[in-house]
């Protein structure tokens, strides 16, 4: 049986999901929106950042949506910045569909991600992604561009949004331009911790 269609992203409170300008990836404000999973234990372990790290429901969710993952899809945009920060143990330890118009073979990274880059649209990556997770589930991993795409053109089944306690006051707006007359949510759960709050949907098309 095949998995459900998910994204799971870190939000200010105001809307954003990620700086205007790649080069401010990493920057102050990025870094407070993603302050609550840096301490985490998993996530500390997984990227190799040495012994340590927080547990609890925070550290359970980074571990819970790591592990129901068989396959992501990216756009270009973040695979142009991730490749400039990942480590050369690239994070995702699965195969990745990078939506491009670039032509490019396959990049392989230690510790089991590969990057296939795929021309031919968001259907066939998500196809081939489907295909390499099997029963397990895949994310769309960003950028909010590419998210987009996806939710407007039915292809999401859930999502989670942690949403931090910042503001940005301008940058990516992960919802700008969503085709709301034709989606419809169900809220699957909240969670909260003194870091941030959990909150995953369903989507149903109306």
């Amino acid at each position: 049986m095949a998995g459900k269609v998910f994204f799971s992203v870190s939000m200010s409170l105001d809307g954003f999901i990620a700086p205007e300008s790649v080069g401010e990836l990493m920057g102050r404000q990025w870094m407070e929106l993603q302050g609550w999973v840096f301490p985490q234990r998993f996530f500390r372990e997984n990227l190799k950042l040495g012994g340590g790290g927080e547990e609890g429901r925070d550290n359970d969710i980074v571990r819970e949506t790591f592990e129901r993952t068989g396959a992501s899809v990216m756009g270009k945009r973040m695979f142009d910045a991730g490749e400039q920060m990942w480590p050369e143990s690239a994070p995702f330890h699965t195969p990745v569909y990078v939506v491009t118009h670039t032509e490019r073979e396959p990049w392989e990274r230690l510790g089991g991600t590969t990057f296939h880059f795929v021309n031919d649209g968001i259907e066939s990556a998500l196809d081939q992604a489907r295909e390499a997770a099997g029963d397990r589930d895949v994310r769309i991993a960003g950028g909010g561009a590419t998210i987009l795409e996806y939710l407007n053109a039915g292809l999401v089944d859930e999502f989670m949004i942690s949403l931090s306690p910042v503001l940005f006051g301008a940058g990516i707006r992960l919802f700008d331009g969503v085709d709301a007359s034709k989606i419809a949510l169900e809220q699957v759960r909240s969670e909260s911790s003194s870091r941030v709050t959990h909150l995953t949907y369903a989507v149903r098309r109306r």
